[in-house]
C-alpha cells in the first residue's frame, strides 16, 4: 500500500475535525425544501435530523416503527421551540427495507403529500453481525444484499422522478443529491472487484463479508446513478460517514464492542456531521460524483483509495472498468420485477 492511500485508510478511523457542523446551518436556509432520512429513528440518522430541523426543510423521517419514528421526533420537536426562527418540521415515513412492497408503497405516500424531493439520504441499514446465515427478506433475498443494495435502489428509482423535478426547479447546480452510505469495510472484507455475483444470492457465511460486500454494491449502484441521472441535474454521491457508535455495530459480541468503544468508535454525531457535508455543503459540485466523502467531511478522489480493484470495477467498459455498476443494477431490477409493477 502506497503511503498516500495508507494515509486514506488511516484517517477514516482518526479523521480530522469536522469543519461542516450545526455552526454552519442558517435557521431557514432550507426553507421549502424536502428531505427524507432512512432509518432515522436512532443513531446517525436520528443526530441529522436534529441538525435538519433547524434549517426550516421537511423532514420526512422513514422508519420501520412507527411507535419508534413518533418517539423520535418528539425528542427532536421538543428540543426545539414552536416559535424558534428556522424551525422545520419532521414528518413520519412507513419503510422497511426488509420488504419490496412496503418499499413501494413507502415511494407511493410521499409521492401523495409532496412533488419534489431535494435531497434522499439513503441512511438505512444494518450491520453484518446482527443477520444470521440463512436469513432471508420477504421477498426472499440475501438480507444485506436485499436491504442495502435491491431495495434501497428500487426506492431511489421510485422517487427519481420527484428528484428531476427538484433538479429542475432548482438554481444551485448539484442541490438535489442522493447520498448512499458504504463503509470502510470494504477495503478489507470484500471480495476482489467488491462483488462476486455468483454469491449474491446465497451470501457467505461471514456476515461482515455480506455487509462488505453490499457496501461495495452500493457504492458501484451510486456511481451507476449518476452516469444515469446526472445530466438531470442530481448529484449522486457515496459516503462513508466514519466509525460511530450506530446501528451498524448490532449483533457485536460485547467483549469486542467494549475494546471499539474505548478505542476507535466515535460518538454518533460525528458520523451526523458526514452526513451533513454529504448532503448540504456548498464545496460539493457536480463534477465530484465519481469521489467519495469521508469523515468527517472531506472529498476523496477514487484513484487514492486502497481498493483500486473496486474503483475499476464499477466503471463502465467504456472507461476502461468492468462495468459492474451497470451489471449489478440490472441484476438488482431482475430481483424486483416478479414483485413491483409498473417499473
Amino acid at each position: 500500500m502506497s503511503a498516500s492511500k495508507f494515509r486514506s485508510f488511516f484517517s477514516q478511523y482518526y479523521p480530522p475535525k469536522a469543519t461542516f457542523t450545526e455552526a454552519n446551518l442558517t435557521p431557514g436556509s432550507q426553507n421549502g425544501r424536502v428531505f427524507i432520512v432512512t432509518g432515522s429513528n436512532a443513531g446517525i440518522g436520528f443526530e441529522l435530523c436534529k441538525l435538519l430541523i433547524t434549517t426550516g426543510a421537511t423532514i420526512y423521517m422513514a422508519s420501520r416503527s412507527k411507535d419508534k419514528a413518533e418517539a423520535a421526533i418528539k425528542t427532536i420537536s421538543d428540543s426545539i421551540p414552536l416559535d424558534k426562527p428556522g424551525r422545520g418540521q419532521i414528518k413520519f415515513l412507513h419503510l422497511d427495507l426488509n420488504d419490496l412492497q412496503i418499499v413501494q408503497e413507502a415511494a407511493k405516500e410521499f409521492a401523495r403529500q409532496e412533488s419534489k424531493l431535494d435531497i434522499l439520504w439513503n441512511n438505512a441499514g444494518t450491520g453484518g453481525n446482527a443477520v444470521k446465515y440463512g436469513t432471508r427478506t420477504a421477498q426472499g433475498f440475501e438480507p444485506l444484499i436485499g436491504m442495502h443494495c435491491i431495495a434501497t435502489l428500487l426506492f431511489t428509482e421510485l422517487l427519481r422522478p420527484l428528484l428531476q423535478a427538484a433538479a429542475a426547479s432548482s438554481s444551485a447546480p448539484g442541490a438535489t443529491r442522493v447520498l448512499w452510505l458504504t463503509t470502510n469495510l470494504v477495503d478489507t472484507n470484500a471480495p476482489p472487484n467488491g462483488v462476486d455475483f455468483s454469491m449474491l444470492d446465497r451470501g457467505y457465511e461471514d456476515g461482515a463479508k455480506n455487509y462488505a460486500v453490499s457496501k461495495a454494491g452500493t457504492w458501484m449502484l451510486a456511481h451507476e446513478f449518476a452516469t444515469r441521472y446526472g445530466k438531470d441535474g442530481i448529484l449522486s454521491l457515496t459516503v462513508n460517514p466514519g466509525v460511530v457508535k450506530a446501528g451498524s455495530y448490532a449483533g457485536t459480541p460485547k467483549v469486542l464492542m467494549a475494546v471499539l468503544n474505548a478505542t476507535m468508535l466515535h460518538d454518533t454525531i460525528y458520523g451526523a456531521y458526514t452526513e451533513l457535508y454529504a448532503g448540504l455543503s456548498p464545496d460539493i459540485k457536480p463534477e465530484n460524483y465519481i469521489n467519495l466523502i469521508l469523515p468527517w467531511g472531506r472529498i476523496c478522489a477514487v484513484d487514492i483509495m486502497w481498493r483500486p480493484d473496486i474503483a475499476r470495477a464499477m466503471k463502465s467498459k467504456d472507461e476502461g472498468g468492468l462495468g459492474y455498476g451497470q451489471k449489478l443494477w440490472e441484476w438488482c431490477e431482475e430481483q424486483w420485477k416478479p414483485h413491483i409493477q409498473g417499473l
